[in-house]
């Protein structure tokens, strides 16, 4: 199950809106076939799993991070109706898929074909994998994760505006990265304006992999750009399950105000710049008391010189 999540990242910022899911074909302890959900949403990894594998799929396991779809389209087969054609024995699921047209009647009719079916297997790891898909059937709306890159002192620049660059080589290559797993990204207009940043993904191979670009502005947007008004138009965007908001300071606090952030990336370089501009501005906390219990430590790792920090915020 491990290596099936870990095949659907490859989809993740590329699928919208169908979840990014990874799928594994094991007959006698070898791995027969494998598939991840292709860009656009077809073919689905159990698809492209189940056709690698071939014959040998018969009397095999079939592992993926997501419930195998029931419900008809016109684009082809379910994934349950082609697993159990194939002839699988078992299939060891990650998660329930909670999109109303599926939802246990993928399972329901694996089990009555007689096929052994195990649920709940690596579901945490699954979750977060799938993370964009998941917050639009639960939230009715993108994933929104916000990057940071601060000095130790929590400044974004010195106090003329100047921030290239705060963070070193390895933690700017992350946070391309990052970019490449996401749908869109957006920045404010004060970032654009002072920067006119490209927000491409400047890694080798993995050039394709920039995201649509927004822009948070009560104005228009230059070309190749979407202008949004608001966070919330933001996150409500169409084919956008996972959504970065990169910069400035307005922006990030706008989306923290209105609880909008699902994931905090934070990058901490080890520099003080004392007076300068702070990474955010109001963020509409009442009392110090409400700053407490929001966030969650899910990761850490050292780029460089520099931290990076992950967090999760905690909801009920």
């Amino acid at each position: 199950m491990a290596s099936a999540i870990a095949l659907s990242t490859r989809g993740r910022g590329r699928t919208a809106p169908n979840p990014c899911v990874g799928a594994i074909v094991v007959r006698d302890g070898h791995v027969v076939g494998r598939g991840w959900t292709m860009p656009g949403g077809r073919p689905h990894a159990e698809a492209m799993a189940l056709e690698q594998a071939g014959d040998a799929a018969r009397g095999a396991t079939l592992y993926t991070s997501l419930e195998p779809c029931a419900h008809l389209s016109p684009r082809g087969p379910t994934c349950t109706a082609s697993t159990i054609e194939a002839g699988i024995a078992r299939v060891v699921i990650g998660l329930r898929d909670p999109d109303p047209r599926t939802d246990g009647r993928g399972i329901a009719a694996l089990k009555d074909a007689g096929i052994d079916v195990a649920t709940g297997v690596g579901a945490g790891n699954a979750e977060r994998a799938m993370e964009g898909f998941l917050t639009r059937q639960k939230r009715g709306r993108a994933h929104v994760t916000l990057k940071l890159g601060t000095s130790l002192d929590g400044r974004i620049a010195r106090p003329d505006g100047e921030s290239r660059w705060i963070t070193g080589g390895a933690a700017r290559a992350h946070g391309h990265l990052e970019r490449a797993r996401h749908d869109a990204i957006l920045v404010g207009r004060g970032t654009f304006d002072a920067d006119t940043p490209r927000l491409d993904v400047r890694i080798d191979g993995l050039e394709d992999r920039a995201p649509m670009r927004l822009l948070l502005t009560r104005g228009a947007a230059p070309a190749a750009w979407i202008a949004v008004s608001s966070p919330k138009a933001a996150v409500t965007q169409p084919q956008v399950d996972h959504l970065m908001v990169e910069g400035g300071a307005g922006a990030a606090s706008a989306f923290l105000a209105a609880d909008l952030v699902d994931r905090l990336l934070l990058y901490r370089a080890p520099i003080l710049i004392g007076e300068g501009r702070a990474a955010l501005g109001d963020i509409g906390l009442s009392s110090l008391a409400d700053a407490h219990g929001r966030w969650r430590l899910v990761d850490t790792r050292m780029l460089g010189s520099d931290r990076c920090e992950v967090y999760e915020r905690v909801r009920d």
